[in-house]
């Protein structure tokens, strides 16, 4: 309503997922209008997935009391438009928008054409409302909190649940399934309203299972139709396949495993390396948030991804079709009252092609998959008793991605090394043991992760793998070797991972002049414990990094932010002089910088690591435990795009900037003197 007073704004957009209100928000500004008499009119038209123009020109006519009976659609807009134009101020409602809508063709004036026209839209994608349309103010209308999903439910049901307390306690479980999603709540209530306990029962039970195309259930079927047509409304099969994967993995997942998981299936195409396929990847993403259909993580962790509740049930149930998925979580034995327990039977399992377990209730696996059709096998289990049988893939040779998280082995079992058509192989966070010599038989592999593992060797049968692009060895906190000439043998290698290691450099192990015959690599996460282990240039070859994360120097705690692509982290014992000047280069490239005890530095301690004034990169600036520092900058230093300052433990600190004036270019905002040993942080 403010905005809708606000003269400098003129369209307004409001966008979210289906079912979340939007229509039920804009009629409720609607009303109020009338009220406050703010506009001399209010009229009201709905777009839908395909508009008619002729249909929409219809009903801001009826609203304003126009006949248009001329057929000619360049007439009516004419018309419509000289009508509009003798209105003093007017607000037009477009509602549930899905593609750009050309004002003109309708006849309805904007901007400089009649400053007393605003505009009101609602769609289910951001990107419609903000990039096609130009709405200059946009607002996002996400589900309800659970109070405000319980009193709403409440409402629709005409508070009959309160009658009994069984009652309440099944109908709150209700509720919950709902997803907080106010069409769903409303669809569900309105249809048990004053309906028996075992009504109840019955509904909840129909709640917990999936909407099938063939289901009898009617509660949620205008949801799942809704939410539906938002994804046959995705511009690409590609998007969809996407998206269904994202689904099925739901929230606490990775955009990074997504990528690796997407990689090996083959589902982003027209790209040949990993950087094109992770922006790739991530522009995908983003239409698919600007599309209402996954959202941020709740742990507004930038790394991972969320679904709602009811667009996975959906999408679970799309993917499922056929038997062709094999979806079993954790939220399924939450939630359902009915676990499976036991692998199901061979025969529904021939035409399967993705199983993805996350922790499931099962207390076996088969002694073999009977899944010729197998592209996406992925376990998830904290379960130490459940094991892999020694020839359980032997009939999966198809097998393209496998992920297998948090397992125990003695070694791994034989088949493994008969999926020859492997692609993706994620081995995280599991109990090895150093017997990986079965890998070096998958000639295919393209990614190959083994973080957060127990091993304490990359074994040279992994220099066979030819066509490896992404090895990632990151948080292995036993791996100190890496044996010799392996990394060149991986030519085509393009992002490694090895953050969080003890790796020791060196004869007889790995070199880390190896690094550097790595032609193709565009990605490093490394920690060197000593810079004088590197060789004289090593440095100066890096600068063809597109993204890294370098530690140069003991005890620093592993890489936790993934915010920032280019790291840099720096503890050095002497004078940076001492080493390679391509580290001032990195400097300059980096985006997060991060300084540890400089030596003997009391005056401008930024000069001690970059002969640049200008760090037009930099967006993030931490320096600790500099027992002599007095100042940080001078007043020709300049940072156009810090977003963040971190100063801790810096007990001689007189000022951020050794000389009385900073020019206001210097910062996005003008630094205060700092003191203190306790951490100090300036936003942007």
């Amino acid at each position: 309503m403010e905005s809708l007073k606000d003269a400098t704004t003129s369209m307004i957009g409001v966008y979210g997922m289906a079912g979340v209100g939007k229509t039920w928000l804009v009629k409720e500004v609607e009303r109020q209008l009338h009220e406050v008499k703010l506009f001399n009119s209010v009229v009201r038209a709905t777009a839908s997935r395909i508009p008619d123009i002729k249909e929409i020109q219809d009903q801001i006519a009826y609203s304003l009391g126009l006949k248009l009976e001329e057929n000619s659609p360049v007439v009516r807009a004419r018309k419509l438009y000289g009508r509009l134009r003798n209105e003093k101020n007017v607000l037009i409602i477009l509602d549930d928008l899905w593609k750009k809508l050309d004002l003109k063709e309708v006849g309805i004036p904007f901007g400089s054409q009649h400053k007393g026209c605003k505009i009101l839209l609602t769609s289910r994608s951001r990107n419609v409302v903000s990039n096609e349309m130009g709405a200059t103010k946009t607002f996002a209308v996400d589900d309800l909190d659970e109070e405000e999903a319980w009193e709403f439910f409440k409402k629709m049901d005409g508070n009959s649940v309160e009658s009994d307390e069984e009652l309440r306690s099944t109908a709150i479980e209700v509720v919950k399934k709902c997803a907080r999603l106010p069409l769903a709540l409303a669809t569900v209530a309105r249809a048990l309203r004053n309906e028996s306990l075992f009504g109840w029962r019955d509904a909840l039970q129909q709640l917990q299972r999936p909407c099938l195309e063939h289901s009898s259930s009617e509660i949620s079927a205008e949801v799942h139709s809704n939410i539906k047509l938002s994804i046959n409304h995705l511009s690409s099969e590609d998007l969809k396949q996407i998206f269904l994967l994202c689904s099925l993995l739901r929230r606490d997942t990775r955009i990074e495993d997504l990528l690796r998981y997407a990689r090996g299936l083959g589902l982003i195409k027209g790209v040949n390396s990993m950087k094109a396929e992770r922006d790739r990847l991530l522009k995908m993403m983003r239409t698919l948030k600007e599309s209402c259909l996954l959202r941020d993580s709740k742990s507004t962790n930038e790394e991972y991804f969320d679904v709602h509740d009811l667009t996975y049930s959906l999408a679970k149930s799309i993917a499922s079709k056929d038997n062709q998925v094999l979806a079993l979580t954790e939220v399924d034995k939450d939630e359902d009252e009915d676990v499976v327990a036991d692998w199901p039977n061979g025969e529904s399992m021939k035409e399967c092609n993705k199983i993805i377990l996350r922790d499931p209730s099962i207390n076996k696996l088969p002694d073999q998959l009977n899944c010729p059709q197998l592209f996406l096998f992925l376990l998830f289990s904290k379960d130490l008793s459940l094991t892999l049988p020694d020839n359980f893939f032997k009939e999966a040779k198809n097998l393209k991605v496998l992920g297998l998280t948090c397992m125990h082995f003695s070694s791994l079992p034989s088949s493994i090394g008969l999926l020859t058509s492997l692609s993706t192989l994620c081995l995280d966070h599991c109990n090895l043991g150093d017997n990986l010599t079965i890998i070096g038989a998958l000639k295919n592999l393209n990614v190959l992760s083994l973080a957060g593992s127990d091993i304490k060797i990359v074994p040279k049968e992994i220099g066979q793998l030819l066509k490896l692009k992404l090895l990632d060895v990151s948080g292995c906190t036993k791996l100190k070797t890496i044996s010799a000439n392996v990394l060149p043998s991986l030519s085509k290698l393009e992002e490694l991972y090895m953050g969080g290691t003890c790796i020791q450099w060196g004869q007889p192990n790995a070199s880390l002049a190896e690094l550097n015959k790595l032609s193709h690599l565009s990605t490093l996460e490394v920690e060197i414990p000593d810079a004088k282990a590197a060789p004289e240039d090593f440095f100066q070859k890096l600068q063809k990094l597109e993204r890294y994360k370098i530690c140069i120097g003991k005890e620093w705690v592993r890489f936790r932010n993934y915010q920032y692509s280019r790291t840099l982290k720096l503890r050095l014992n002497t004078s940076i002089d001492d080493f390679d000047h391509g580290i001032k280069k990195l400097v300059k490239r980096t985006l997060d910088l991060q300084l540890d005890k400089l030596k003997g530095v009391k005056i401008n301690a930024l000069e001690e690591v970059t002969d640049e004034e200008r760090l037009s990169h930099l967006q993030n600036l931490h320096i600790q435990n500099g027992l002599d520092i007095e100042s940080i900058i001078n007043a020709r230093n300049e940072f156009p795009h810090l977003q963040s300052l971190t100063l801790e433990g810096l007990p001689q600190l007189v000022s951020f900037c050794c000389q009385d004036k900073i020019d206001g270019t210097s910062l996005p905002q003008r630094a205060l003197p700092l003191f203190g040993e306790k951490p100090t942080k300036i936003p942007g």
